[in-house]
């Protein structure tokens, strides 16, 4: 199977991310770019194997496996046989490249991907949409473009159990999703876990981004905020309810992370 669909730009050039092209090679052709190319690639192999060159390493690519290469990043690339099925996503806009790095490809990579059913729907639906409205076919393909990359961050494999949600820091999460509103101890996580607190910070730092403690709080404050809409608990009360030692504090932590206060968040309900 070979397709490739690059959009005529339009007003989605002034979306925070949006589709250059996509494609698929079912025999990836050799390519070799220097610093020209203006925009990053991501791809991902399916079928047969193939070999990328970048900065004198040669890696090569099999079935579950991708790379990226970034924009204006010297890069060869070749099949290996007959057979190199090649999925392929090039996006821009103006937050782009944050976003990109924020899911680790912020420089050339291979990666690992532990599943990619999901990934496959979602790049299907890009080319449903490219092939069959050509008016807002690149509009609607953008915004599955976001869904892609935010799947392609859950199963990108970053040695946190083939990109899903470590064991042990699962363990932790229920135990927090049943009992945020008591004092928890990382201490007491560890025992959960079994694991010791370097590395178990460790693992909720590639999980999710926080500390355990920093995502305890923010768990109370997404009750809180549950709270502020849909009751009339005074900011005392939820605090309370919630797990916070006095409202002073949980108004503190509400304003750091949501960046209005408790009162403003419900007045603008």
């Amino acid at each position: 199977m070979f397709y490739c669909h690059y959009p005529i730009i339009g007003r989605e050039s002034r979306f925070p991310i949006y589709l250059i092209s996509i494609g698929v090679h079912d025999c990836q052709p050799y390519t070799r770019r220097g610093t020209e190319y203006a925009y990053p690639q991501i791809f991902y192999c399916t079928k047969g194997s193939g070999m990328l060159c970048i900065d004198g390493v040669k890696t090569e690519i099999k079935p579950g496996m991708g790379f990226f290469i970034p924009a204006s990043c010297p890069h060869e690339y070749y099949p290996l046989g007959d057979v190199w099925d090649n999925h392929w996503i090039e996006p821009s806009g103006y937050a782009c490249e944050r976003m990109l790095a924020e899911i680790g490809l912020d420089r050339p990579r291979v990666f690992a991907l532990g599943s990619s059913g999901r990934l496959e729907r979602i790049f299907a639906d890009m080319h449903d949409a490219l092939r069959h409205d050509g008016i807002r076919g690149n509009i609607r393909a953008s915004g599955f473009l976001y869904d892609l990359l935010i799947e392609l961050d859950r199963v990108i494999d970053k040695g946190i159990s083939s990109g899903l949600t470590n064991p042990a820091v699962g363990k932790c999460i229920e135990l927090i999703d049943a009992e945020y509103c008591r004092r928890i101890t990382l201490d007491e996580l560890c025992a959960v876990a079994g694991l010791s607190r370097q590395h178990l910070c460790r693992l909720f730092r590639n999980a999710l981004g926080a500390r355990p403690a920093e995502y305890i709080a923010k768990r109370r404050i997404q009750a809180a905020k549950e709270l502020l809409s849909g009751t009339s608990m005074t900011t005392e009360e939820i605090a309370e309810t919630v797990g916070f030692g006095s409202s002073s504090y949980f108004c503190k932590l509400f304003k750091r992370y949501e960046g209005i206060s408790p009162k403003q968040f419900r007045d603008n309900r």
